[in-house]
């Protein structure tokens, strides 16, 4: 399979994509500069978090002159596959492509730490494989983060199965406490009513070297291959 992997100016966390992506899971990745005016034949584009930069507030807002988004929004409406990690899930809802919104983190603080997320389902490419009674240990590291929608989106989500993680206890239990950002319904991941287009806070890509001591990201990149397989 080939991957895509979107590079802004700032970002850093695609240098982990690309690494999981060859290194760990043995396919096919490359880096697509963001004044990129195409995108060759692919089989997924991966947006990834964009590290310290993203915290600025407008970061997402300067982003929108950037050539390769008009491509990533004909790719998805295409039916391509497509996932944002971190504020690259923030980046894919200034762009329509996904509901709600993503906001400042309710205790204002940048937040990097190991949270659990739970998968709500097995009815998406991103949770196909994964066990809906099992708590994923996944870090988050992000001041931007934290999910937002009115109520008749979150009931849309909830009745099209659109809403894939939510933050848990380390036991699956679904907490206010386990929530680290103040998310609406504790919500972590969600993906468009067409299933293609995916957004996750969580970054599952430095959840995935045994180098690490925790690889429980990597059944979320396993069930992407599998699905687009």
């Amino acid at each position: 399979m080939k991957f895509g992997i979107v590079h802004f100016p700032g970002s850093t966390c695609h240098s982990d994509l690309i690494y999981v992506m060859s290194e760990i899971m043995d396919q096919e990745a490359i880096l697509i500069w963001h004044k990129e005016t195409k995108i060759n034949k692919i089989d997924a584009i991966l947006v990834p978090g964009m590290g310290i930069s993203s915290n600025f507030p407008d970061y997402a807002t300067l982003l929108m002159n950037s050539p390769i988004l008009h491509h990533i929004i004909n790719y998805a409406k295409g039916g391509g596959f497509v996932f944002g990690i971190g504020s690259g899930f923030n980046l894919l809802c200034h762009l329509g492509l996904l509901p709600g919104k993503i906001e400042l983190n309710e205790h204002v603080a940048y937040i990097c730490r190991n949270v659990h997320i739970k998968p709500v389902h097995t009815h998406s490419s991103i949770t196909a494989l994964l066990d809906t009674n099992m708590a994923y240990k996944i870090p988050v590291a992000i001041q931007y983060g934290r999910y937002y929608a009115d109520e008749e989106t979150i009931r849309g989500l909830r009745e099209h199965k659109q809403i894939l993680f939510l933050y848990s206890d380390s036991d699956g239990h679904l907490t206010e406490e386990a929530n680290p950002n103040g998310s609406c319904g504790n919500i972590a991941g969600i993906c468009n009513r067409e299933k293609n287009v995916y957004g996750l806070i969580p970054q599952p890509e430095r959840a995935s070297d045994d180098e690490l001591g925790n690889t429980d990201g990597r059944a979320i990149f396993e069930s992407i291959i599998a699905y687009l397989k």
